[in-house]
């Protein structure tokens, strides 16, 4: 597959949408009472062609990368709890774990590109492009052929679960500094400022979030990444567990499937992917509004309502599972729930 192919995304069923629609105005309740989940029920019927859509098979997609722009101390945790994290991931031992067994989806935990050999982990995927990024703020933190390496090995992984039987994706990540290019990704495409959008990611103080600031911009002035192509902005300013993220996100729509995008970096990897292929946007759902900062800008380029705010700000793919189990529950509703008819109620006069 190549890029071309990925970003041929089909449009929405619209006759399934509008079956769906019908019964959910005949099911036992007052019309549009259940709210965004009925919207949400209509939205993966168009997805799926299904009009009465089920989730069975879940699962949450987490990359891990690391980032060599955190030399500027641009974050509060060691680049050495990026591998540790993977093994806790592995483990199922990290809030990502307990959240997925609650929703009944399984973790796939990809190494993208952590600054650290991983190959001896049972259970881990490995579609490794390089041990981290370089620090971006001394040229470009990969080459552009790894940036479309990392998109293609990302879709890669959907592809697999796809032919395992995947109903729904959600996208989470791990990388020790990475709300860093994520930030730079939405300062270049959205045209805000790094000062405006820029927050403490895993905690940093004032003067840290300085830090980070200053070194965003010089990433942005030493690289000049062009907001017109996503590629060139990938490849200067972000971060390869973002482009496996993206790649997942195309290959999912591409066969048809809803994805629900997790938190702040998981939506600059959906920036990444909507720019290349506009017509992606229908296929995404965004989980919940992240507490770190810049976060409302990036959902409101996207055009993107989240279903949740609950004050999240972990990553690991976490609101994106609480969110697909609101999913499961609006098409659950849809195909469950009996119509007047079925259930022999008066409708309404």
């Amino acid at each position: 597959m190549n890029i071309e192919q990925l970003t041929q995304i089909p449009p929405l069923d619209e006759e399934a949408m509008a079956q769906a629609r019908a019964r959910q105005d005949q099911l036992t309740k007052p019309q549009g009472s259940l709210g965004r989940l009925e919207e949400i029920s209509v939205q993966i019927a168009g997805i799926t062609g299904n009009p009465r859509p089920k989730l069975q098979h879940k699962a949450i997609v987490t990359m891990a990368g690391d980032h060599g722009v955190v030399a500027q101390g641009v974050s509060a945790f060691p680049q050495e709890v990026t591998p540790q994290m993977v093994v806790n991931f592995l483990h199922g031992g990290a809030a990502i774990n307990v959240l997925a067994r609650h929703v009944g989806a399984r973790v796939v935990v990809v190494d993208m590109g952590v600054a650290a050999d991983m190959s001896s982990f049972d259970g881990l995927v490995i579609k490794k492009v390089g041990y981290g990024t370089h620090d971006f703020t001394q040229g470009p933190a990969m080459t552009r052929e790894q940036a479309i390496q990392a998109i293609l090995a990302g879709a890669e992984v959907v592809e697999d679960e796809i032919e395992q039987g995947l109903d729904i994706l959600g996208t989470g990540e791990m990388g020790i500094g990475n709300t860093t290019p994520a930030t730079a990704i939405a300062a270049v495409l959205t045209g805000k400022s790094p000062d405006e959008i820029t927050g403490p990611g895993t905690g940093l103080d004032a003067e840290g979030i300085q830090r980070k600031i200053e070194a965003i911009k010089r990433g942005i002035a030493v690289n000049q990444p062009q907001a017109d192509d996503a590629l060139d902005v990938l490849s200067k300013v972000g971060g390869f567990e973002i482009a496996g993220l993206a790649g997942a996100m195309l290959a999912a729509a591409r066969n048809r499937r809803p994805v629900v995008v997790d938190g702040f970096i998981s939506t600059a990897a959906a920036m990444i992917a909507l720019a290349l292929a506009p017509d992606l946007r229908p296929y995404l759902i965004a989980a919940h509004r992240s507490q770190e900062r810049g976060h409302d800008a990036m959902l409101e380029w996207l055009g993107l309502e989240p279903v949740l705010d609950l004050g999240l700000r972990l990553g690991e793919g976490t609101g994106a599972a609480l969110a697909i189990g609101i999913a499961d529950a609006a098409c659950k509703l849809l195909d469950e729930m009996a119509t007047f008819a079925e259930a022999a109620v008066a409708g309404k006069k």
